[in-house]
């Protein structure tokens, strides 16, 4: 029975950090040697981290990136390797290596360069034209990088046409919500269509607003699982392949044998490259079984919430983070997602009551502290709200107070966690949500002033599924019921609701999503049976607050279409959308 054993690392890379990534490709060869793997598998553009963005301008981190590669060949003795660099031959590639028992053999370069969303690959690279099967171990193996095996007709089905009994697939491919079963469906289809088995080797962590998943998997040529990687998490997966069952199924249909034709005169070659004739070694350790569930929601997007937190704190060495707490749902589960992501010790709160704070969020604020087990500093601003209000008395003279008091309220509070930040090293974590974010409820330089946005492309409906989600995982409940039962509510003027000046969320949250992620006009939406006044007001907020937008720091993306990354739009812009 013809098999062969397979090696995925799932790997947590970051940009531009040569000496750890191969470090850890390094680790993971060795392993893969002692489970007697014939070959192992790295995700896209390992060797350097993804996405390199205009690092790829410099030559230094070519040149780097092409040492750190012949340190990976020469760590290679008695296993084949594929693993993804930045080739250079009169222009840059993303590429991946092929590497046999010491030798580079071949390199493949990406031919479908992405465009789209938070790609933007053909601003860096040259487009491959060609596709071989590789001999590995006596097995015909197409070798594809990412956006090329989500065509239909792409170089996976060339390669598989021309002999490729396994596809390799390995991979960058960032999560956003819904993301991981619609990437499954996709390889499911190419692996029954293509009468193969597929292997995706996907990345995993954080890379600035970035989250990788992981999930990387193995699915027969019926379209099956065979084995499934950790959900945000380093792993690797280890899985003999029965090629024999591929051989089988292709001489059972007759389909097959009639497609071959179509690609008899196709546009990419194929030649065939022979790396290695037998597998591995006779005798393989045994594998132990392996199960892995992946979590669906809302715990995927809390998981990538806590790791893409923890990448961006962790992998640019910043020790602690500091957050603004108002007892209320937004700061709560902000500090929640940090001390799963950073410890405990690692996360300061800090409660600023005004006049205008109702005993119940103090508490709340100081409840949740001690839930989570973190530090709490409590600085009041009414001295300084008060020195403002003297200092602009003259000026205000005869004008109404109104959301300009309420503003530096916020900014009062922006000031003095920034100047904890200063002074201790501390990294400022915001709170607002993408509800927020979207329709411009925020205050410059106040509730927007830090360095990481956690939930800034979470929905506030979405904000409470997270926090029941997080109070549900077993033990103390660290959110307090009070927090997720009163109204949203922002304090800076008495008796003060978010809706005074929002839709109700449960209403507000679907226009959004209607409006910024699926481009859907006013009558579309109110198709949809949402009063247009409430699309009207906000379409009109949503446009009207692109220039805050632009002023926001990073943040986590877990949505299809997120501010910044996803959605550009232009300041000056006359045109309405409503």
């Amino acid at each position: 029975m013809r098999r062969l054993r397979l090696g995925m690392a799932q790997i947590n890379t970051t940009v531009g950090d040569f000496k750890g990534n191969t470090e850890k490709i390094l680790e993971a060869i060795a392993e893969g040697r002692s489970r007697g793997v014939d070959i192992i598998t790295f995700p896209e553009l390992a060797i350097c981290g993804y996405p390199p963005e205009d690092l790829l301008f410099k030559p230094k981190f070519i040149d780097e990136n092409l040492r750190s590669l012949d340190k990976v060949i020469n760590g290679s003795s008695g296993i084949t390797v594929v693993v993804g660099f930045v080739d250079a031959k009169g222009d840059i590639y993303n590429a991946a290596a092929v590497i046999h028992d010491g030798e580079l053999v071949d390199v493949y370069h990406k031919i479908y360069l992405p465009n789209y969303g938070v790609f933007d690959e053909n601003r860096y690279f040259q487009a491959g034209s060609e596709c071989p099967v590789w001999v590995i171990a006596g097995v015909n193996v197409g070798i594809n990088i990412c956006e090329d095996i989500w065509y239909e007709a792409g170089p996976a089905t060339v390669q598989a046409y021309a002999g490729a009994e396994v596809i390799v697939n390995i991979s960058a491919s960032p999560y956003h919500l819904g993301k991981r079963s619609f990437r499954e469906r996709m390889l499911g289809a190419r692996a029954s269509d293509n009468v193969a088995i597929v292997a995706h080797n996907n990345l995993v962590g954080g890379q600035d607003e970035l989250v990788f998943d992981g999930n990387s998997i193995v699915l027969n040529e019926k379209g099956e699982l065979v084995a499934r990687g950790k959900q945000f998490e380093e792993d690797l997966i280890v899985a003999d392949l029965d090629v024999e069952a591929v051989f089988r199924t292709r001489l059972h249909d007759p389909r097959w044998r009639k497609r071959t034709l179509l690609f008899e005169e196709q546009r990419w070659q194929a030649p065939k490259v022979i790396v290695s004739e037998e597998p591995v070694g006779a005798q393989k350790p045994t594998l132990a079984p392996r199960h892995v569930e992946a979590k669906g929601m809302p715990g995927e997007i809390y998981d990538a919430l806590a790791l893409g937190t923890h990448d961006y704190i962790v992998k640019n060495g910043i020790k602690k983070v500091v957050i603004g707490l108002s007892g209320g749902i937004d700061s709560s589960i902000v500090a929640a997602i940090a001390v799963d992501a950073l410890g405990a010790e690692n996360v300061i709160g800090v409660s600023m009551p005004s006049r205008f704070s109702s005993p119940g969020s103090i508490s709340d604020a100081e409840l949740l502290t001690r839930n989570l087990g973190m530090r709490l500093l409590t600085i009041p601003i009414e001295k300084v709200f008060q020195a403002y209000l003297d200092v602009l008395k003259e000026p205000f003279k005869g004008v109404k107070p109104d959301v300009t008091e309420e503003n530096i309220q916020a900014r009062i509070r922006g000031n003095l966690l920034m100047a904890l930040s200063n002074k201790f090293g501390w990294l400022v974590l915001t709170t607002g949500n993408k509800s927020e974010m979207a329709t411009g409820y925020t205050t410059l330089y106040g509730d927007m002033a830090g360095g990481f946005a956690v939930i800034k492309d979470v929905p506030k409906t979405m904000v409470y599924q997270l926090a029941k989600y997080r109070n549900a995982l077993g033990g103390r409940e660290p959110i307090p019921s009070s927090v997720l039962e009163k109204p949203p509510s922002a304090e800076l003027r008495p008796d003060q609701k978010d809706t005074d000046s929002l839709p109700p969320y449960d209403l507000l949250d679907p226009v959004l999503k209607a409006y910024v992620e699926e481009d859907k006009s006013v009558e579309q939406i109110s198709a949809m049976g949402i009063p247009e006044e409430v699309i009207k007001k906000a379409a009109r907020l949503v446009d009207s607050s692109e220039y805050k937008r632009r002023q926001a720091p990073p943040g986590v993306k877990i949505t299809p279409r997120a501010f910044g990354r996803d959605r550009r739009l232009p300041i000056t812009n006359h045109f309405k959308g409503y």
